[in-house]
């Protein structure tokens, strides 16, 4: 079997995570996590809230780490054009 390194998810250009899908597994991920969260909630709510949130942990948890993993670059806080943020002059403000 031939290893799979090609990213799903573009990196966000500012902040930290993940952008948008990239690939159509990205989109089968995104697409498969929403389907659960709206499932969930219209078999479970409101009779089983215990239910529901467990339902909901494990598949952001499992969503978000599989994100982290197949991400562009992967997660780390990401300025704009350059990895570091500009520069502060002696009063605080950036040149």
């Amino acid at each position: 079997m031939i290893p799979d390194d090609q990213p799903w998810f573009e990196a966000k250009k500012y902040g930290y995570g993940t952008g948008r899908p990239l690939t159509w597994q990205g989109w089968a991920v995104t697409l498969s996590y929403l389907l659960i969260v709206i499932g969930a909630a219209n078999l479970l709510l409101p009779d089983s809230v215990a239910a529901f949130l467990a339902i909901m942990l494990s598949a952001t948890a499992a969503f978000l780490l599989l994100a982290a993993r197949k991400t562009r670059g992967g997660w780390q806080w990401r300025w704009g054009r350059s990895e570091a943020p500009p520069p502060r002059t002696r009063r605080g403000r950036r040149k």
